[in-house]
């Protein structure tokens, strides 16, 4: 199996080399017809799409996943006209690919310009949301980028009759079916190949998915990784804080969406105003049905929440939990974010633009923010149509990776006969 499965994979990654080099002159309005004529074949096709998807419900009923889980697996008539729309949606976003970044002139006469270039060949591995397939499918073809998918086990049969749709879109535009592949086995040793780059057909992996699932690409890869391990994001309440603000932003940094990577896992709250804020923002949290775990200084206040370890301030909870801990001004919560951050997201709510401007300078994550919930932490709400996924990283991509963040550059240089003295 070892052979074989290495081999399917060497195979699939020569094709997606081939067609990486197609897609990098394709035309933007080739590739926006083949977004378009895949949207029309993903609705076309809906019944189908049920239907697999009903065959990796059934699968994970019989091995007993959550009700969350389900939700995150399950496509109906109305999920599956989003997958549609966000097609739609990429497709309106400007090509990036040949897009002049910078431009210059020597004093020699040279004419010196940076452009964006695909990156080449993108592989993204991901779990149980089906919809995933068509998101960055989408994403990469838009960027000029080959792509090969490999979805998770419990999403197999509805990922491959949406990749089925997006390859009728892109051979019926006039492109290589082969610019969007997906693994056609669920056997883990496939992401191992992936993970070894294919001998050099693979440019760069994206992971989506939990901890284990990124903590093994981030180990194993061996070309470079877009992504992030944990999502531990942290909103500071400022002294100088709007209360009725901060009450806004707090509940809705955790409770909209607890389980997503940009939801709130730690609350910092200034010790100069903590007697009067604390109680109104963890009423607030409670009334949502937040459990808040509180530290020592919290528990002066108010004793009846759950004593926080220290665990807490490293955990990712992902649920309706959130841990809160009093520090001394914004220097406390800025000491407090670099010991514990994954730099992903942390928030300040003030209204102190002086504050606000030492927390923003000072805290070294992929996004930092002032008076707003962490939760805007995505592509779209950033206004870059989705994205297919966040990193954490300090090379290249760092925050929402949308189709930008799936270009590199070249550098073009114009002369007129100039010779090196």
């Amino acid at each position: 199996m070892t052979e074989k499965i290495k081999k399917i994979l060497l195979e699939i990654g020569k094709e997606a080399r081939k067609a990486s080099q197609q897609l990098a002159m394709a035309d933007s309005k080739i590739k926006d017809n083949a977004l378009a004529l895949m949207g029309r074949s993903i609705i076309e096709d809906k019944k189908i799409i049920i239907q697999e998807n009903q065959i990796d419900i059934e699968k994970a009923k019989e091995n007993n996943i959550s009700n969350a889980f389900l939700d995150r697996l399950t496509l109906n008539n109305e999920r599956i006209e989003s997958i549609a729309i966000g097609l739609k949606k990429i497709s309106d976003l400007n090509d990036p690919v040949g897009e002049q970044i910078g431009r210059w002139e020597r004093p020699n006469g040279l004419d010196i310009a940076r452009v964006r270039t695909p990156l080449g060949v993108i592989g993204v591995i991901y779990e149980s949301r089906p919809n995933v397939t068509a998101d960055a499918g989408a994403l990469c073809l838009k960027a000029g980028n080959a792509v090969i998918l490999r979805g998770g086990s419990e999403s197999y049969n509805s990922s491959r009759a949406i990749h089925r749709c997006l390859v009728k879109g892109l051979e019926a535009a006039g492109l290589s079916g082969t610019s969007i592949q997906i693994v056609p086995t669920t056997d883990r040793e496939a992401v191992g190949h992936l993970l070894s780059g294919l001998d050099g057909s693979l440019d760069v992996i994206v992971p989506r998915g939990g901890k284990s699932l990124v903590a093994r690409v981030q180990k194993e890869a061996k070309i470079p990784v877009f992504g992030h391990l944990e999502g531990i994001c942290h909103l500071y309440v400022d002294k100088d804080a709007d209360v009725k603000k901060a009450e806004k932003i707090v509940v809705n940094a955790k409770m909209r969406r607890p389980g997503i990577c940009g939801a709130a896992e730690t609350l910092l709250i200034d010790e100069a105003k903590a007697n009067t804020m604390l109680p109104i923002l963890a009423n607030a949290l409670e009334e949502s049905g937040c459990e808040l775990r509180g530290c020592n200084r919290t528990r002066n206040i108010i004793n009846s929440l759950i004593p926080a370890e220290e665990k807490d301030w490293t955990t990712e909870y992902l649920d309706s939990v959130i841990s809160i801990r009093i520090v001394d001004g914004v220097r406390g919560a800025i000491n407090h974010i670099n010991s514990y951050s994954t730099n992903h997201t942390d928030s300040i709510i003030t209204e102190n633009k002086s504050t606000a401007e030492v927390f923003l300078k000072e805290i070294d994550s992929a996004i930092v923010m002032h008076n707003t919930s962490t939760q805007f932490a995505d592509g779209g709400e950033f206004g870059m149509g989705a994205e297919i996924g966040i990193a954490t990283g300090r090379f290249h991509a760092r925050g929402p990776v949308g189709v930008e963040q799936l270009t590199s550059f070249k550098y073009v240089v114009r002369g007129t006969g100039q010779t090196r003295p």
